[in-house]
């Protein structure tokens, strides 16, 4: 389906989902196309007086801010996008470059980017299912997200004629930052399923008592985000089932509490994603005409720095590294906790669990504003590497847990009434339990897995939510 936009205000966490990760294409609406030719006219007009200052537009960019152009210079300057294309490395999932060209129109929509309905509609086009333009992940070190955007819109201004200040509109402004923690959000909730489910996995194998997930709990603590966290886990589980006498490892007890964190983090990051996304972040800005400015006026500011995306985005990762942590003990616990130990393959899981916790450590460490460019570049966007690390860190808990999912299955004890979810992470087990049985090398089979796990992390089509 084609999802239409009137207002930057419809630009929502959920429109990002059905554009960036299912491939819907956009329509803008006729009426937002007329309300941005309007604010492009009046912007016009604002410029035609005499002493305006507008950066970017009278004046050169950066430290050349200074420099006051004549008309040819502006001419000029307008389509100089392109030559700041100058990060490479690793590109960026293709959903997150189709969910930056959607953040970007929300610059546009309501008229404070300037630019005209012409290339409002060149920019929404781009979302039709061609090919887009690799944007490089690395090497984005400057203030804002220029050397990123050029990448992407670069070849647009190359086919487009631009006017005054609508090649700085394309590169301006933080949509990177938006389309970032959007796509780490959405990756997170099914992230988060897949973790109750092989969480739920392993106390089941453990016969762990119930005690830590009692309803009653939910009251006791106070906690939304932890009362949340009870309640799922508890779906998961087998209140019939033999359980252990006494209590279980502080890495069982205190699950419903660390999953709590995460859903915390989730709904921050939800909420950092939909404000972002419907953010205008341009730099100047227009504020198309009011009473008391019948031609609008400009602002310069710093709206292109957003600074809630990178700290969400951190603590995520910091989420993820956690649960691995939390996972490794499991896989421990499952696999020593026995009166009779005997050397086989299996032992082998808790060394590959404690790989992946440690990188997932490493990759939560923060992510702090450097410096960036000379004079007015002076400070650099950290969004590019935040997400980076997030994405890192969420890797390696899904091979965790496919860890904690093959050792909770060679426990091999008897089956439990558990939901379908839970079922098929013990039945997607299975090749790993034959090899270690067999006395097979099994890192291939458990791979196997961790990338079934990273498949179900980033479906597009949402998983079915839980209360």
């Amino acid at each position: 389906m084609t999802v239409a936009l009137g207002s930057r205000t419809d630009i929502t966490l959920d429109v990002f989902e059905r554009v960036a990760w299912r491939g819907e294409p956009i329509r803008v609406s006729s009426e937002a196309l007329v309300r941005v030719d309007a604010a492009r006219a009046a912007f016009l007009r604002l410029l035609a007086q005499p002493d305006v200052t507008i950066y970017g537009v009278t004046s050169g960019y950066g430290d050349r801010a200074g420099v006051r152009l004549d008309a040819e210079g502006r001419r000029r300057q307008a389509a100089v996008v392109a030559l700041v294309a100058a990060s490479f490395g690793e590109p960026l999932p293709e959903r997150v470059v189709r969910g930056i060209v959607l953040a970007r129109l929300a610059n546009f929509l309501d008229g404070n980017a300037a630019v005209s309905a012409r290339l409002v509609e060149g920019v929404a086009v781009l979302l039709d299912g061609r090919p887009l333009p690799p944007v490089p992940a690395q090497g984005n070190g400057g203030s804002g997200e220029i050397l990123a955007l050029s990448h992407l819109f670069g070849p647009l201004t190359e086919s487009a004629d631009l006017g005054e200040k609508e090649g700085i509109a394309l590169v301006n402004g933080s949509p990177c930052a938006a389309a970032l923690v959007a796509d780490a959000a959405l990756a997170a909730e099914r992230r988060l399923q897949l973790a109750y489910d092989v969480f739920a996995t392993s106390i089941e194998a453990f016969q762990a008592p119930l005690d830590a997930y009692d309803v009653e709990l939910e009251s006791l603590w106070g906690d939304a985000c932890e009362g949340r966290a009870l309640r799922r886990l508890r779906a998961r589980l087998d209140d019939k089932a033999e359980r252990r006498a006494h209590q279980g490892p502080v890495a069982y007890r205190i699950l419903p509490r660390v999953l709590g964190q995460v859903e915390r983090s989730l709904a921050a990051a939800r909420e950092v994603a939909a404000v972002s996304l419907r953010s205008v972040s341009d730099n100047p800005v227009y504020l198309p005409p009011s009473g008391d400015h019948p031609d609008g006026r400009v602002l310069s500011t710093g709206g292109y720095h957003n600074a809630a995306a990178p700290a969400a985005l951190h603590q995520l990762a910091v989420c993820w590294a956690d649960l691995c942590q939390l996972a490794e003990r499991h896989v421990e616990r499952l696999l020593f906790d026995q009166k009779e130990v005997h050397f086989d393959g299996s032992r082998m899981l808790l060394m590959v669990a404690v790989g992946y916790a440690e990188e997932a450590r490493s990759a939560a460490q923060p992510v702090i504003m450097a410096r960036s460019g000379p004079g007015q570049d002076d400070v650099t966007s950290p969004s590019f590497l935040a997400w980076s690390r997030e994405q890192v860190a969420g890797d390696c808990l899904s091979s965790a847990l496919a860890v904690l999912a093959a050792a909770a299955a060679y426990r091999a004890l008897p089956q439990r009434s558990v939901g379908r979810d839970v079922g098929l992470v013990r039945a997607g087990s299975r090749p790993v339990v034959a090899d270690i049985e067999e006395g097979r090398a099994f890192g291939n089979d458990l791979g196997l897995l961790a990338d079934r796990f990273r498949e179900r992390v980033l479906a597009p089509i949402a998983a079915e939510h839980d209360s």
